[in-house]
């Protein structure tokens, strides 16, 4: 045979922003290895007659670091045409970790990534195969995958490692930092794609307190990244909060000479428009030829809690016995009226630039609630308004009614479309913040790609479809420096997605119960993706997998954004 696959008579969208074109695309030996009219045989061909064949969509921003140890196939991305996952963001990760830690990252993850303790426990079992950052990479190229896989190091495990339980409460010492810039310099040379590191008053981990990152001093993030610096290579990756933001990230990127890509630059974060004097300051910094990246997403940013786990109000100062307390101190709070008192002042007349200030109960929606259905998808303020109650009132009411088990879905961010497309119309920003693989009981932003392209091209014709293909492909790969693919072209890595632009999508929401242990998560599924096609392997074909599970893998372990195989 003259190829092992042929993608056949579809239009040829490559990534780069240039119109399409009609045409084949020719792979051989998990490349591509012909463009245009490609002739000879092949041993499999996928008929695109209709359809767009494009590169395979880039996803920057996701939390499979646990996960792929009993998910090899990295679901939900493969479904909306995602072939790449840049894992360990905001800091958070399983690796290093000292055997007698694990349980605290564990309980890490629970609290700060929504990921249920119960599905950690089982599917990371008790015998985990790795220790160090190296080990960890090799036991998931050890293991196969069916996406491709790059790996930010992330510097909460990385703290813990070097500190233990000291790591979230205290600076380190000149010793510690220096021991913990060497383990990012072997983990750089492993083939770390980069190091993660996270400020965020949000970030509040195992027992209330904030996640080791948190409580590091900005000299030692100056001096774990220099190790970026000083390999030449390597990406950092910040979640923004006090003393790590625009004067910060300016520091970083001259010093070290590397890329500094920052979570997340959404709509109404700090009110109506706020994003413009963002966007201000951000462009201030390339203009001066930094690479300072903003990451930004397509969807507006609905989260759906129960209050058993009230991950979006935990940086109110409110919630900080909320945060340490067992489910009955819970209990015993939400009832109490000073409580009350105190969350409904700062709910409802938040400190200027606080990070919940655009929350709100007028966008929040009651999504489950056993006594009475009929409440179910209507809104709280106006159930509150119906009832002659405060809306905070009612919802902490309908929570102690169903053992804190109600659950309500807030529009956090993003919500402005006009504000929205500003954002994602902006040159020097990048797609991410799907967050895959966290939250997962919470919310489901894994589907991005199809939803960026049903809703911001085909619906409202805001985005051209090769820039939404250039936005999805190789701009994420160009700023993480993931090199050998992102673009159509030969000699590059044969990622490839065949879609119906006129279907493509992403569903509503759904609730499974697919985690191990039973534990549940939102998942959203696809429409209009035909093919989903990594490293010369069709992984899905009309929405159903084209490879065992627990079989042979095509996903590649990206080194230092690179696979090894690719020439």
């Amino acid at each position: 045979m003259d190829f092992d696959l042929v993608v056949r008579g579809g239009t040829i969208v490559d990534g780069t922003g240039r119109p399409g074109v009609c045409g084949d695309v020719g792979i051989r030996g998990g490349q591509i290895a012909a463009l245009g009219e490609v002739k000879g045989r092949a041993a499999q061909t996928v008929d695109a007659g209709g359809l767009v064949v494009a590169p395979g969509f880039v996803d920057v921003h996701t939390h499979y670091d646990a996960q792929v140890m009993w998910d090899r196939m990295l679901t939900i991305s493969p479904w909306h045409g995602v072939t790449t996952v840049v894992m360990g963001n905001c800091g958070f990760g399983v690796a290093p970790t000292r055997p007698d830690h694990r349980g605290l990252i564990m309980r890490t993850l629970e609290k700060v990534e929504g990921m249920s303790l119960d599905a950690l426990e089982t599917g990371l079992g008790r015998a985990w195969p790795f220790e160090t950052f190296p080990e960890y990479l090799d036991a998931v190229e050890r293991r196969g995958t069916a996406l491709n896989v790059a790996v930010l190091l992330g510097h909460t495990p990385l703290r813990l490692y070097v500190m233990g339980e000291d790591a979230t409460e205290r600076p380190a010492t000149p010793d510690e930092i220096a021991r913990m810039r060497a383990i990012v310099r072997e983990a750089i040379d492993a083939g770390a794609i980069g190091f993660a590191t996270s400020k965020a008053s949000t970030h509040i981990g195992y027992a209330g307190k904030p996640v080791p990152s948190r409580a590091a001093a900005f000299a030692e993030v100056e001096a774990l990244a220099g190790a970026l610096g000083e390999a030449g290579r390597g990406i950092l990756q910040a979640t923004v909060g006090r003393e790590l933001f625009f004067k910060e990230f300016e520091t970083l990127a001259r010093a070290t000479g590397r890329p500094v890509t920052w979570t997340a630059l959404l709509a109404g974060m700090m009110g109506p428009g706020s994003h413009r004097e963002l966007l201000e300051k951000s462009r201030a910094l390339v203009k001066q030829g930094l690479q300072v990246v903003p990451q930004v997403t397509c969807r507006t940013l609905n989260f759906e809690f129960q209050l058993k786990e009230p991950f979006i109000f935990e940086s109110m100062s409110v919630f900080k016995p909320i945060s340490v307390a067992d489910f009955a101190g819970k209990v015993r709070l939400y009832a109490d009226p000073d409580f009350r008192r105190a969350f409904k002042e700062s709910f409802d007349r938040p400190k200027k630039g606080a990070v919940f200030a655009g929350l709100s109960w007028a966008r929040t929606w009651i999504s489950w609630y056993p006594p009475d259905p009929s409440l179910e998808e209507r809104m709280v303020s106006e159930v509150a308004a119906e009832r002659g109650v405060d809306p905070t009132d009612l919802v902490l009411d309908m929570a102690l009614a169903t053992n804190l088990d109600a659950r309500f879905r807030m529009a956090v961010f993003n919500h402005d479309e006009a504000e929205v497309i500003e954002l994602l119309t902006e040159p020097d920003t990048v797609l991410g913040l799907s967050d895959a693989g966290a939250h997962a009981s919470q919310l489901c932003d894994a589907c991005f790609s199809t939803y960026l392209l049903s809703r911001w091209v085909r619906e409202k014709q805001a985005i051209a479809l090769p820039e939404a293909i250039r936005m999805l492909t190789s701009r994420p790969a160009e700023v993480f420096g993931i090199t050998d693919r992102g673009r159509l072209a030969t000699g590059l890595a044969a990622d490839v997605v065949v879609f119906d632009p006129a279907t493509v999508g992403a569903s509503k929401l759904r609730r499974v119960h697919d985690l191990p242990a039973g534990a549940d998560r939102l998942v959203a599924d696809a429409s209009g993706i035909e093919a989903v096609i990594v490293n010369g392997t069709i992984v899905r074909r009309a929405g159903r997998d084209a490879v065992a599970p627990d079989g042979a893998l095509p996903g590649a372990l990206l080194r230092n954004g690179r696979a090894r195989s690719t020439t």
